[in-house]
């Protein structure tokens, strides 16, 4: 018979090993998706498996008959130290790719099983003093609950504070405490556990050592994915920003959520082929939009043309434009741009933001002469809308009768389909394109879609590029370019839908080719 105060104990566990559960979860599913990308991928897969295993744990309860307590604090043990421990553990196998699914899946299936067990174990115990009904009842509405606070406080709190490493140890400890409750609450009434505190014992002393080194271990993981040394290093709310620079050359370098952004040796390449073009199309462009380009690089390619009045940078995270107005290896290569008094930078989501604006300027009529689209690639379902029929559409309604945009369309070479894709979305939306493409050291062949209006009788193939200072780009590199070779020509491709979206798994179908 339990005393009152285990029952509270115990009811206390298991809003704590369902807290747990869910944020072993959602690590293990934002550790793959940051290294693999393909977030829904990413999360249905460990969902699903991680279901799958929790049954089998469920199953395996039925033949525990005896030792329960044991039983629950040896799998308590057990789970803080897996759990604690995952997300070092891919970042660590994730250099020996071959290895890394199958640590993956075996995490998961491993982590599910235990916690599988946890639930049915502690119901068990509990209807020792009381009914087996009011005991389920009970347990399940704080294992609802539990997986509520998890849920919400994994990307709320723990992502955005601790990080991915730290979050794990923490759940770790948090998840080892249940451990060291039982311990407490029964070594009394049940003298075989005290033989489990040495175990507890040693999983405390990994996780806090690990919890204390955490920085030394994120730097060893990220220095396995990194050739350069890394020289910043962020988690903001919205993604991982990593700097690095060549021992030899100091090249620095842009990751976002481990995908390059620019590399310093080339990108002047890219980034006047994403913007001298459109600028050089149609009249001298008076107020330009630029969705995404928080580093700053783009700006600096627009402030060289004197007709811009107004450049309005949107982009998600703060923490992105702060280090390119304050960091010096970045800012020497944006030129300062972003603290230029043309430019006002607002912090919001780019879509959000584009869907908004047909109110805001309607009544003043005074609408984009040109909007640069400089978003990461289409590998998340996120990504994906701000490449989609209906984005382009909202665009179409905010640029003047004779503005252009511009949109960076990844590879044509790597992501074939993703390419033509972009451009079968934008012609769907009231535009005519014109695709061209650029090499890049970095990033190998690189392409681009600029638009207009299909009302605007501009000829787009014959642009002729402003004339303001260029280290790459030239009038012919600019009509070759629009030259596709018999390998990456034009595919017949599907129009990329925000209800029906096509482009990120086409995007990965390139990848994986």
């Amino acid at each position: 018979m339990l005393t009152q105060h285990q029952t509270g104990w115990l009811l206390l566990s298991v809003l704590i090993v369902a807290l747990c559960g869910i944020a072993y979860e959602l690590i293990i599913a934002a550790v793959s998706s940051y290294l693999l990308g393909n977030s829904v991928a990413q999360f249905s897969i460990t969902i699903g498996l991680f279901m799958f295993a929790m049954g089998i744990g469920s199953y395996l309860t039925k033949f525990i008959h005896q030792d329960l307590v044991e039983r629950f604090i040896q799998i308590e043990i057990a789970v803080a130290l897996v759990g604690g421990l995952s997300a070092a553990m891919l970042f660590v196998v994730f250099p020996y790719f071959a290895l890394y699914k199958p640590v993956m899946y075996g995490l998961i299936l491993l982590i599910g099983t235990l916690v599988g067990l946890e639930i049915p174990l502690l119901t068990r115990i509990l209807s020792r003093s009381a009914s087996f009904s009011e005991s389920l009842a009970h347990v399940l509405s704080l294992d609802y609950i539990g997986a509520l606070i998890g849920s919400v406080s994994f990307p709320l709190l723990l992502l955005p504070s601790l990080g991915l490493f730290r979050s794990a140890f923490v759940i770790g400890l948090l998840n080892i405490s249940v451990a060291a409750i039982a311990l407490t609450m029964f070594q009394a009434s049940h003298p075989k556990v005290k033989a489990y505190w040495k175990y507890a014992m040693l999983v405390i002393g990994v996780l806090l050592v690990s919890l204390f080194a955490s920085g030394m271990i994120t730097q060893f993981a990220e220095g396995q994915l990194f050739a350069d040394e890394i020289i910043y290093s962020e988690q903001t709310p919205y993604q991982r920003i990593i700097l690095t620079s060549h021992p030899r050359n100091g090249e620095v370098r842009l990751y976002l959520d481990g995908h390059l952004q620019f590399a310093a040796l080339d990108e002047h390449r890219y980034h006047e082929s994403l913007v001298h073009p459109v600028m050089s199309v149609g009249k001298p462009p008076r107020k330009v939009l630029v969705l995404g380009g928080g580093d700053g690089l783009a700006i600096r390619e627009v402030l060289k043309f004197k007709s811009v009045e107004l450049i309005e940078l949107v982009d998600i995270d703060p923490s992105m434009t702060e280090l390119s107005k304050r960091f010096a290896s970045i800012r020497k290569l944006n030129a300062d741009s972003l603290v230029d008094p043309k430019v006002q930078i607002i912090h919001a989501d780019a879509f959000n933001y584009v869907q908004q604006a047909y109110a805001r300027l309607k009544d003043s009529g005074q609408w984009y002469d040109r909007i640069i689209i400089d978003l990461p690639d289409p590998h998340s379902e996120v990504l994906n809308k701000l490449y989609c029929k209906e984005f382009y559409k909202l665009l179409h309604r905010i640029l003047s009768d004779d503005g252009a945009f511009v949109t960076q369309s990844s590879s044509p070479i790597i992501t074939r389909e993703a390419f033509w894709c972009i451009e079968a979305t934008i012609q769907a939306s009231d535009f005519r394109v014109v695709p061209y493409r650029t090499h890049l050291n970095s990033f190998g062949e690189w392409g681009f879609q600029i638009a207009v209006k299909t009302s605007d009788n501009t000829e787009l193939k014959d642009i002729q590029l402003a004339d303001v200072s260029r280290r790459y780009l030239s009038n012919e590199i600019l009509a070759c370019s629009q030259v596709f070779a018999l390998d990456n020509e034009r595919l017949p491709s599907p129009v990329n839908s925000l209800f029906e979206p096509k482009l990120y798994m086409l995007y990965e179908f390139g990848l994986a080719k």
